[in-house]
């Protein structure tokens, strides 16, 4: 990972936590009829019109940066699964053990013939 790719996976996480919060502060729609009844004194440290806009604003700001830094994660991981498939390295990792082979696990080999020569089985009678 390079140092711009990790520059913008930082960004990508700071904006993701304060869009969060940003949206937690604000105020829902039925906050508005209270103002009416003397309860929008409070919000003077905004200025007349009250923390809406300036928080709507920066709302709007924070999820632009969120999806231009998506974008960006998602070209970077593109990028990066070309480099790999044009340098032959596989995609997925395979195991380099090869499958069990039912002759090489134990107590599989003569189980089927000590059944039809009349021998005892493991498992239940069902009848």
């Amino acid at each position: 990972m390079d140092w711009m790719e990790t520059l913008v996976v930082v960004v990508h996480v700071v904006i993701a936590v304060a869009l969060v919060g940003v949206v937690l502060i604000q105020q829902g729609k039925g906050a508005d009829a209270g103002a009416a009844f003397g309860g929008g004194a409070s919000q003077t440290v905004f200025g007349s019109q009250g923390s809406g806009s300036f928080l709507t604003r920066m709302t709007t700001l924070m999820a632009v940066v969120f999806f231009v830094t998506s974008f960006s994660l998602a070209i970077f991981a593109k990028q990066r699964a070309e480099v790999a498939g044009e340098a032959g390295i596989p995609m997925v990792q395979e195991s380099s053990s090869a499958p069990a082979q039912a002759d090489s696990v134990p107590g599989i080999e003569g189980s089927a013939d000590s059944e039809s020569e009349g021998g005892a089985s493991d498992l239940p009678d069902l009848e």
